[in-house]
Order: C-alpha cells, then sequence, then structure tokens
C-alpha cells in the first residue's frame, strides 16, 4: 500500500478551512486504499495525537500560516521525502527545495492553490519569493493540480505544462433550522439577512461590501471572520461599530451555530477576488444559498454564470435594491446554485479524482 505525505496544511484535527476539509475527507475517504501520513503543526498543542481517526500525525515545530510556512513546508517536505512514496503538498511556500526532493525520486502531487503571490497582504519581496517558490513548484512536480478552470489555463499559458483539474467538494455542510434562541442573540430572522464568512482581508473585498450594506441598512449583515489578525481588521470593525445592520462577528467555531446562520440566509456574499473554486463558496451552492459574488472570472467559473455579480460598491447596491424590491427570482439562483453543486462539488467526486493521481 503506498504511503501519501500531506504536506502544507494545518493538519489534523483540522476547523473549517478549505484545506482541513480537503485532508479530512481525503484521509477518510481513502484510507483503505493508502497510508496517509499528515504533517501537523506543533505550535499550540499540548496533547500531541500520535494519529487521528486512523491517520498518522508527524508534527513540525512552526506555524503552517505566514511567514513560518515556509520552514513549515521545506522541513515537511525533507522528512516525507525519506518515509512517502506519494508527496501531495496543499501551496506553495515551500516549493523552493523541489529542485533537493526531486533528486530523491519521489511521486511528486502539487496543488498551488490560488496563486498566493497575488494576495494584497504581502510585500513585494514575499510576492517575489512566492512566485519563484509556484515556479519551482510547477515545474518539479509530475502533478499539478488546479481547483478551477482558470487556475489550469494560467498553468497552461505561464508554465506550459498539463494539470489536472480538480476542485472541492462542500456536500458536508448541513442545513439546520434557525433556532428562536439564535434569531434572538443576533438579532435576525431566517432568510432576511445577509451572510458572510471568510479571512478578513482586503482582497476579499470587506470593506466593499460593509460599505454597501451600510446603505441598504434594512438587510442585516453577518460576518465572520478574523477581525483581530491585522490593521485592516481591527480598524474595519472599529469603524463600524456603529451600524445596528452589521454584526462583525469573530470566528464561531460551535458548529451548530455556524450552521444555523449559514444555511438560513437570505443571501450569501462572495467577496473574493483572488484564488480559484474557493471551498466557502461550493459549501454555499451545496447548501442552495441566493449566491451574490464578486465578478472575477474564478467565481463565474465556479457558479457557471449563474449566480448574481458585483465588480463595485454600487453595483453591489443595485443587486441588493433589485432583490429587496423583488425583482429578481431568487428562488431560481438557488435552485441553480444546488443543482451545479451536486452535479460537480461532491466529496465523493473529488476524492476519487485524487485517487487516480495517487496511485
Amino acid at each position: 500500500m503506498k504511503r501519501v505525505a500531506i504536506i502544507g496544511t494545518n493538519g489534523l484535527p483540522g476547523n473549517y478551512g478549505g484545506w482541513d476539509q480537503l485532508v479530512k475527507h481525503l484521509t477518510s475517504h481513502l484510507r483503505n486504499d493508502f497510508e496517509f501520513i499528515v504533517y501537523t503543526s506543533s505550535i499550540g498543542v499540548t496533547n500531541k495525537l500520535k494519529d487521528y481517526q486512523g491517520t498518522k500525525l508527524q508534527y513540525i515545530p512552526f506555524k503552517a500560516n505566514g511567514i513560518q510556512s515556509i520552514p513549515y513546508d521545506i522541513c515537511s517536505l525533507i522528512h516525507a521525502a525519506f518515509y512517502c512514496d506519494v508527496l501531495f503538498i496543499c501551496g506553495t511556500s515551500g516549493c523552493i527545495s523541489l529542485p533537493l526532493i526531486k533528486l530523491i525520486n519521489k511521486q511528486i502531487v502539487l496543488n498551488p492553490d490560488g496563486q498566493e503571490w497575488k494576495r494584497g497582504k504581502w510585500n513585494k519581496f514575499i510576492k517575489w519569493f512566492l512566485k519563484i517558490s509556484e515556479t519551482f513548484g510547477v515545474r518539479f512536480a509530475q502533478t499539478v493540480v488546479a481547483d478551477n478552470k482558470k487556475i489550469q489555463e494560467y498553468i497552461t499559458s505561464e508554465y506550459k505544462k498539463d494539470s489536472v483539474l480538480i476542485e472541492y467538494g462542500g456536500d458536508q455542510v448541513l442545513k439546520v433550522p434557525m433556532s428562536t434562541e439564535t434569531e434572538e442573540k443576533y438579532g435576525i430572522k431566517a432568510q432576511n439577512y445577509a451572510f458572510k464568512v471568510c479571512r478578513i482581508e482586503p482582497e476579499n473585498n470587506i470593506h466593499l461590501i460593509i460599505e454597501a450594506f451600510r446603505e441598504i441598512s434594512n438587510i442585516p449583515l453577518i460576518v465572520i471572520g478574523n477581525w483581530h489578525h491585522s490593521d485592516y481588521g481591527r480598524e474595519l470593525r472599529k469603524n463600524n461599530q456603529e451600524y445596528k445592520s452589521l454584526k462583525l462577528l469573530d470566528p464561531i467555531y460551535e458548529q451548530q451555530t455556524l450552521d444555523e446562520l449559514r444555511s438560513n440566509c437570505g443571501i450569501y456574499v462572495h467577496g473574493h477576488s483572488v484564488g480559484g473554486t474557493n471551498p466557502s463558496l461550493v459549501e454555499a451552492m451545496n447548501l442552495g444559498l441566493c449566491i451574490v459574488a464578486y465578478g472575477v472570472d474564478y467565481n463565474r467559473e465556479t457558479t457557471e454564470n449563474q449566480a448574481l455579480y458585483f465588480q463595485n460598491k454600487e453595483e453591489l447596491i443595485h443587486v441588493l435594491k433589485k432583490i429587496t424590491n423583488n425583482e429578481i427570482n431568487t428562488t431560481n439562483i438557488r435552485r441553480k446554485m444546488e443543482e451545479i453543486a451536486k452535479r460537480r462539488y461532491l466529496w465523493k467526486i473529488i476524492t476519487n479524482k485524487y485517487k487516480e493521481i495517487f496511485l
């Protein structure tokens, strides 16, 4: 049985991030086909498990995110090169080391994610480094996985290399009725509010979304994210505390509450402008939500151009007004989103595609 290393994620057990869900479903769906070793950050871990639900864990003494992701990934790659048959790399932070790893003649599978070097939070030097690391990763991996057709086209045009299209599943999400307690706690009514959960970063257009909803005060907006992790997030929340219709919440790790808030919103706002197929978007589609998305190619490809779109504050306000005036049939949009999701974004489909390339 082949031993597959999963490198570049927070590891197991994860929370509800995209990589976390991918690792969880790969290791659970394919445990009879492969022996998995998941590389996991030891930072902040008090009880180091040797394995998690049958998957071996290997701890690395660096954080999985931020600047420490570079040594975290490199150390994971070096260790995995001696113990595993397949190295599955999520992200490109440590790919600068692949020319050395390649000498050991391992099967290398890379999912570069969504052009990390384009993110606005990085300075020029880090962007340059991440672009170089992406270049090394794509060129030295035997198999490159693109999670969006537009990423696949980018890899072909930029590197003249073929890639395998494998998106994300989203069918693990649950439709949960809204409880009276939750309605009272957050001052909302089911189907009568907008919702967004994401990292609070400029490329997710949180500022644009908030500015639009300040002018459409009859639709409460809930945004859940890591507001305290950056000056951008802290300033944004501080400057909008006076607006009662804006509910800017810290991360919610109680799954029942998160499921209630997400599955009962009237509008799901998706502001991501960088990346490929975003996991939170395909989860919203699986829930059959009315999606209003930032109109970049990635999001249009994911939703097959069947959602509602905006490029700026004025366009978002226009869409919101048309929804509140019943000029848009949101039921049809919900139905289309769920139909696409049940056809494309199921974990059984996704994990079987990974199985084919790991063999």
